[in-house]
């Protein structure tokens, strides 16, 4: 059986009693190590899991499906992945090639951040299409989560920003010369995509929001030193919000008032908070 094992947000002790029960009889265990992170490193959750990892970086996730697949026929192989298994980043490609295979296999569900997002307040209904934010370049600005926060406003929805990491990337230099070396590890923060967000805005001129839109910026959700903070996005351009993960809620008008008085204690200007709330709420 392949396992793909949800390990939840923050630390070692997230996973599930099912989780850490497969973890512990697999025969081989992989720690996927490109989409997320979790806020300790691996030696802390092999001591833990009383287990040694496999990291399985995306050139072998990508490339080397067959590797993590291998005599999974016959015996239990655990795929381990930060938050849930099916959340924010999918792995279907390697269950399709378990189910071209003949490999039965099981997902084991855990927290993510598209549910974990509700300790800001926000009630997940009110939440529409999610996107995701990479870091610019001098000449590579894509803007295709534009058109996806426009819908969610045209209808009062709040948007969920999810930030880019670079883990084991190469630099265009290094990946033209075939050279295997690695750039340091990059997170986005809170602040670095406010600030993108209204580049993008003063490009396109579409009104999807402005600098007065409010916007909830938060870090190591799930985490015992779990910080939040409320405001406008040119005020969330300036927050520290300390280590990562970051990630970012563009609010929608359709907003109710056990909401603004949610978030209103994380705010980082009371006075500035109440007016953008009181134009948010009074929008059409």
């Amino acid at each position: 059986m392949l396992y793909l094992v949800g390990l939840g947000l923050a630390d070692e002790t997230d996973i599930t009693v099912k989780g850490l029960e497969i973890v512990k009889r697999a025969e081989r265990v992989y720690l996927e190590s490109y989409t997320s992170i979790l806020l300790v490193d691996k030696k802390k959750l092999e001591a833990f899991y009383g287990r040694s990892l496999i990291t399985a970086d995306r050139e072998m996730v990508e490339s080397s499906s067959d590797e993590i697949l291998s005599g999974a026929e016959d015996v239990d192989v655990a795929f381990l992945v930060v938050g849930d298994p099916f959340g924010a980043t999918t792995h279907t490609d390697l269950v399709l090639r378990a189910r071209e295979l003949s490999i039965p296999f099981q997902a084991i569900p855990n927290a993510s951040i598209m549910s974990a997002i509700g300790s800001t307040g926000l009630q997940l209904y009110n939440f529409g299409q999610t996107v995701s934010m990479v870091f610019f370049t001098e000449s590579w600005k894509p803007s295709s989560f534009y058109d996806r926060i426009k819908e969610n406003a045209q209808i009062g929805l709040h948007t969920l920003v999810l930030l880019d990491i670079k883990v084991k990337e190469q630099s265009l230099e290094n990946l033209a010369r075939g050279r295997k070396v690695y750039e340091p590890p990059r997170y986005m923060t809170a602040a670095q995509c406010a600030q993108q967000m209204l580049e993008t805005e003063h490009e396109r001129k579409e009104g999807a929001y402005n600098e007065n839109s409010l916007a909830v910026g938060v870090a190591r959700v799930g985490a015992k030193d779990q910080k939040m903070a409320a405001g406008t996005l040119k005020e969330l351009c300036d927050i520290d919000l300390g280590t990562p993960l970051h990630s970012l809620v563009l609010l929608g008008k359709r907003t109710h008032e056990l909401e603004r008085d949610f978030i209103r204690a994380v705010a980082i200007d009371s006075e500035s908070f109440d007016k953008s709330w009181q134009a948010l709420s009074s929008l059409d």
